[in-house]
C-alpha cells in the first residue's frame, strides 16, 4: 500500500466502535514463594541458582511504585466532554459510538473512550436532538493550566470539564488539536499552581518499567504497571504512526492519559489498544513523548500544527524492487509520483527515484521518510540523497507547507469491454491493450485487461483496469514495448522487473518476478 508523504493518508487498520460498558473481573495474582533454604538443604533439596551480583541487584529494586505514583498522580486529570449528537461530522462519536450496530469489535483496533447517552444502551428510543457525554484522561504539563489529551477525546466538544485527583472540577477550553497524531492541548484558566509533569527527553528501552495513570470506565484515577513491549509500531492509524507498545493495562477512558518512566517523566500518551473484547489484553499503544513535545509546542504557539511538505507519493523499497533497480539493500523510499508543482517536482525528483537519506541521515522506508519530513518546518532547506537511474546524486530543495487536504490522485478503472486483449505477456500472466484504445484510461501506457490469478503479476496485486506506465524504468505505449523491456531485463540477469502501475487510487511501483 502506498504512503503519501506529508499527506492526509488513510492506511490499513480499523478502529473498534465499542458497543457496551463491560465489567472486567479482577483476577487475583497468586504469589509464588521461593523458599530459600541453606545450600543443600535436606528439607527442600534446593541449591541457590542466583548469583551474588543478581541478588544484590534484586535487593536494590524498589518494592513498589507508591512513591512514583504519589509524585505524578495529582497531575493526571479526568476529561469529561459534551457533544451534540446531531453533528454528523463528529468523527469521535462515529468512532466510539457504543450503541452502533456497525462493524464487529472482535478484529479491530480500539480507541478507548466511553460514552453515556439516553438511547441505545438502555433500549430507550433516541431523541431527535441529544447531547452525549464522554470521559477520557489527560495530564497537566504546566503550572498555569495547560494539559494534554487525545484529539479524539475533545474533537467537536461543546464543553470540556476536567476533574483533578482531589475531586476539584474546572472548566477547560480547547487550545488546538492535531488529528494526524491524535493529540490535543486544553487549558484551564484561573490558577497558576497546578501540579504538572514533564515529558521524557529520551525514548524508553524495550523492557523498561512503565506506569500508566488514567480514568478507566469513569472510575477515577487508576494506576497500572507493566513494561515497554516494543517501539516504532505502525497500527495503520495515520501517516506518522510510531507508537510505543506497552503491556500496562489500558481500558476505556484511559485515552489521553500519561505513561510514566521510573523517574516520573511522561514517555507517551495513551491512545489505542488492540482488543478482541473491548478491554485490555496487554497490548496498548502510546504516542511517544518526542512526538508529543513537538506537536504540543506548536499547538500552544499557534493552535495548529504545520509540517514540511515534500510532495511525493512513495512506497517502501522491497527486496524485489531493490533487485530490479540494482540496489544493494532494500532500504529507502521509492517515488511513485511527484505531485505537480511540489518542491520535489521542482527539484527534478522523478518517478522511480529512491530517496535514501535526508540531511545525511539514512531513511529506512517510506514511513520513516514521512515522519522525518513532518518534523521539519515549512521553508526548511533539506538535502536528499537520491538513487536516480542507476546512480547516486544529492538534491537540495526547500520544503513547502503540507496542504490541509490531500488532492485526489489516480483515475478510474478502465472499461474492459472496449479493449481487445493481446495475449503477448505470458510471463507476467497479463493481457494488455494500449491505453488509448480503452475509454477512460488516458493516452499513456498499456491497460491490464485480464489477469491470470495464478500468474506472478496477480501475486503482486496487479488488477484488471490498472495502467502500466513503464517497465524497467522506460515508458511503454504498446504490448511490443512491454515485451522488449521484459526481454531486456531477462538478458541483463535480473530476477524481477519493475513496473510503474497507475491504479484507481494512486500510482505505485511493483516488482514482478520474471518466470
Amino acid at each position: 500500500m502506498n504512503d503519501h508523504v506529508n499527506s492526509d493518508t488513510t492506511t490499513t487498520g480499523k478502529i473498534l466502535r465499542p458497543r457496551r460498558l463491560a465489567l472486567l473481573g479482577t483476577v487475583a495474582a497468586l504469589g509464588v514463594a521461593v523458599l530459600a533454604g541453606s545450600p543443600g538443604s535436606a528439607q527442600f533439596g534446593l541449591t541457590s541458582l542466583v548469583s551474588p551480583a543478581h541478588a544484590a541487584e534484586t535487593a536494590a529494586t524498589p518494592p513498589g511504585f507508591a512513591d512514583l505514583v504519589a509524585k505524578v498522580k495529582p497531575a493526571v486529570i479526568s476529561v469529561r466532554v459534551k457533544i451534540d449528537r446531531d453533528n454528523d461530522k463528529n468523527a469521535m462519536l462515529q468512532q466510539n459510538r457504543m450503541d452502533s450496530d456497525e462493524d464487529s469489535p472482535f478484529d479491530q483496533f480500539s480507541r478507548q473512550f466511553g460514552f453515556r447517552g439516553p438511547g441505545g444502551m438502555n433500549g430507550m428510543p433516541r431523541q431527535r436532538h441529544q447531547m452525549v457525554t464522554g470521559e477520557g484522561s489527560g495530564f497537566f504539563i504546566s503550572a498555569d493550566g495547560y494539559a494534554v489529551t487525545n484529539n479524539h477525546v475533545v474533537d467537536h466538544a461543546e464543553s470540556v470539564q476536567v476533574t483533578m485527583d482531589d475531586g476539584t472540577t474546572y472548566t477547560a477550553k480547547v487550545v488546538g488539536t492535531d488529528p494526524k497524531t491524535d493529540l490535543a492541548l486544553i487549558k484551564v484558566d484561573g490558577k497558576k499552581d497546578f501540579p504538572f509533569v514533564k515529558f521524557a527527553d529520551q525514548k524508553p528501552r524495550i523492557g523498561d518499567w512503565v506506569v500508566a495513570v488514567g480514568n478507566p470506565f469513569g472510575l477515577g484515577g487508576t494506576v497500572t504497571a507493566g513494561i515497554v513491549s516494543a517501539s516504532g509500531r505502525d497500527i495503520g492509524n495515520g501517516p506518522y504512526d510510531d507508537f510505543i507498545q506497552i503491556d500496562a493495562p489500558i481500558n476505556k477512558g484511559n485515552s489521553g492519559g500519561p505513561a510514566f518512566d521510573m523517574n516520573g517523566n511522561v514517555i507517551g500518551v495513551n491512545t489505542a489498544i488492540f482488543s478482541p473484547s473491548g478491554g485490555s489484553v496487554g497490548i496498548g499503544f502510546d504516542i511517544p513523548a518526542t512526538t508529543a513535545k513537538l506537536v504540543v509546542a506548536q499547538l500552544k504557539d499557534k493552535g495548529a500544527v504545520t509540517r514540511g511538505w515534500l510532495g511525493v507519493q512513495v512506497q517502501p523499497v522491497t527486496a524485489d524492487i531493490a533487485d530490479s533497480l540494482g540496489l544493494k539493500e532494500a532500504r529507502g523510499a521509492i517515488v511513485d509520483n511527484p505531485q505537480d508543482g511540489s518542491p520535489a517536482a521542482k527539484a527534478g525528483i522523478e518517478a522511480g527515484d529512491v530517496i535514501t537519506a535526508v540531511n545525511g541521515t539514512a531513511i529506512k522506508d517510506s514511513r520513516d521518510l514521512a515522519r522525518t519530513i513532518a518534523t521539519l518546518a515549512p521553508g526548511t532547506s533539506v538535502k536528499l540523497d537520491v538513487f536516480h537511474k542507476g546512480g547516486a546524486k544529492t538534491v537540495t530543495l526547500t520544503l513547502g507547507e503540507l496542504p490541509n487536504e490531500r488532492q485526489a490522485q489516480g483515475s478510474g478503472k478502465a472499461d474492459e469491454g472496449k479493449a481487445q486483449p493481446d495475449k503477448g505477456t505470458p510471463r507476467l500472466g497479463l493481457s494488455l491493450a494500449p491505453a488509448g484504445e480503452v475509454q477512460g484510461a488516458g493516452q499513456k501506457g498499456v491497460v491490464v485487461t485480464e489477469v491470470d490469478p495464478k500468474g506472478p503479476a496477480a501475486q503482486r496485486g496487479i488488477q484488471t483496469g490498472d495502467v502500466i506506465l513503464n517497465v524497467g524504468g522506460k515508458p511503454v505505449a504498446s504490448v511490443g514495448d512491454v515485451r522488449a523491456e521484459l526481454a531486456q531485463a531477462k538478458s541483463s540477469g535480473k530476477n524481477s522487473v519493475l513496473l510503474q502501475v497507475k491504479g484507481a487510487e494512486a500510482t505505485r511501483f511493483v516488482a514482478v518476478p520474471l518466470a
